[in-house]
């Protein structure tokens, strides 16, 4: 317990940290994952801009590296940070190799939820003369803002343990706090400490997306 007290400050500092990690990777990643996972809705063969190749080339990547566990796609992306960010450690490499990661994740679960849409309500706004872009942009994503919000609060999550991970080899935040200062000095209390954050945080989000989600749907 004196070990703790005596690294509070430290702690706070990796709280921090691991909310910037978190933060700026949700940002980036859901912003990039939304783009990509719209594009593989609208060009699906039969939808609003069909078009069978564009999405087959979508499909694919999105397939190759989704499936990459988190580690290996952090070692693996470390170069391509560096031609990019200029580093490969540090934070905003971090950032740019989570919100990378995170992209083909989040762009297969905007996908799965713009796809729970009634295909007659979008029928309807065609034949009531609406564009592709207006139906797209006012009914389609309007529908399915509520799922998207659980989408993206279950991401959170995920970034939050990428966020460790990367901190396992030098990316900081509450990770690194808790291997560094916990596990190799052979202090459980400091390592729950660490842990205990997460998941208060992890919980905080959690309620905030689940009661967000539940004002929308009942609109």
């Amino acid at each position: 317990m004196d070990a703790l007290i005596d690294l509070l400050p430290k702690l706070g500092d990796a709280t921090v940290e691991t909310l910037y990690l978190v933060s700026f990777s949700l940002l980036f990643g859901g912003i990039a994952g939304l783009v990509v996972g719209t594009g593989l809705y609208v060009t699906r063969p039969g939808n609003l801009y069909s078009h069978p190749m564009l999405y087959g080339v979508l499909n694919v990547i999105v397939n190759i590296f989704r499936p990459i566990p988190f580690i290996i796609f952090l070692a693996a992306a470390q170069p391509l940070s560096r031609l990019v960010i200029g580093t490969g450690i540090g934070a905003n490499a971090f950032i740019f190799i989570i919100s990378l990661a995170a992209t083909f994740g989040i762009s297969r679960i905007v996908e799965q939820n713009l796809l729970t849409v009634s295909p007659g309500v979008i029928e309807a706004s065609r034949a009531a003369g609406a564009s592709r872009l207006r139906t797209l942009l006012s009914i389609v994503l309007p529908e399915a803002l509520g799922p998207l919000i659980l989408g993206y609060t279950f991401v959170f999550v995920v970034i939050v343990d990428m966020s460790a991970v990367a901190g396992f080899i030098g990316g900081g935040g509450l990770g690194a706090f808790a291997i560094q200062y916990g596990f190799r000095q052979f202090e459980p209390v400091v390592t729950w400490a660490a842990v205990i954050i997460i998941i208060l945080l992890v919980q905080l989000i959690q309620f905030f997306g689940n009661w967000l989600a539940r004002k929308i749907l009942r609109r």
